[in-house]
């Protein structure tokens, strides 16, 4: 499912890795907590993190958890 970002109208497959998500609580796939906030890093997969959003400035391990991704350094 592609959701679209209710502020900059960004598509992503989580509505999570947007700007201005949906209203939609999921929990960060690595720790647990609910991910309400967009900056969230998990500190034991700091280390792991590849890629960062050009749209939303999102960092995660793979590319295809960002709406618009780039390789970090």
């Amino acid at each position: 499912m592609t959701y679209t970002c209710k502020r900059c109208g960004a598509l992503a497959n989580a509505p999570g890795h947007l700007c201005q998500p949906c209203n939609d609580r999921q929990k960060c796939r690595f720790c647990g907590r609910p991910d309400s906030d967009r900056r969230h890093v998990c500190k034991s997969k700091l280390e792991e993190m590849r890629y960062v959003c050009n749209g939303c400035g999102r960092i995660a391990t793979d590319a295809e958890l960002l709406c618009r991704p780039e390789a970090i350094g």
